[in-house]
């Protein structure tokens, strides 16, 4: 799907099943467009207007900043499966919109990353499948326990890749 910005940039669907991968590249894309900064939790309110106390650059940075949260909110709406964008549709601030994907999803991704180890052990060569694609779908995994701060070590990774190819001829000869 390409941003309605720039119809080169491709982002993913957010379908319920990539958060990790959308949020990441939907957030660098943000960033491109310098508007990512109305999602920092930390950014201050800009004051109620007050036509005695408004100067013109406090007029223009609320309008500007007025501006980029609509685009921030297009953007995050638009890259959502037409459930969610139901879903979400409602809320007007893309903060409050991003903070509750995020609350959502994170869990929900926290709680499968708990069955990566076990994953990681319970993975089997099958003669179905291509061995660099069954390797790549093994080092994924690893990748995933990294970001869970699981080191694994290259040794012991070529051993469990030894291991299951043996299991695999081992499991077929009978």
């Amino acid at each position: 799907m390409a941003s309605f910005l720039n119809p080169n940039v491709q982002l993913d669907r957010f379908d319920e099943t990539n958060f990790t991968r959308w949020k990441g590249k939907l957030f660098f894309l943000l960033t491109v467009l310098k508007i990512a900064y109305v999602l920092d939790p930390n950014l201050q309110p800009l004051l109620e207007p007050d036509k005695d106390k408004d100067t013109d650059t406090l007029q223009a940075e609320r309008k500007k900043r007025s501006e980029d949260e609509v685009m921030c909110r297009g953007h995050i709406l638009n890259t959502l499966s037409d459930s969610l964008y139901d879903l979400y549709n409602t809320m007007k601030s893309p903060k409050e919109i991003w903070n509750a994907l995020e609350y959502k999803y994170k869990a929900e991704k926290e709680g499968a990353d708990k069955f990566l180890i076990l994953k990681y052990f319970e993975f089997t060569m099958v003669d179905t499948k291509p061995i660099l694609d069954q390797i790549h779908e093994l080092q994924i995994l690893v990748t995933k326990l990294r970001e869970l701060k699981v080191e694994i070590s290259e040794s012991f990774q070529v051993g469990a890749i030894i291991t299951k190819l043996i299991g695999a001829v081992q499991f077929n000869k009978l």
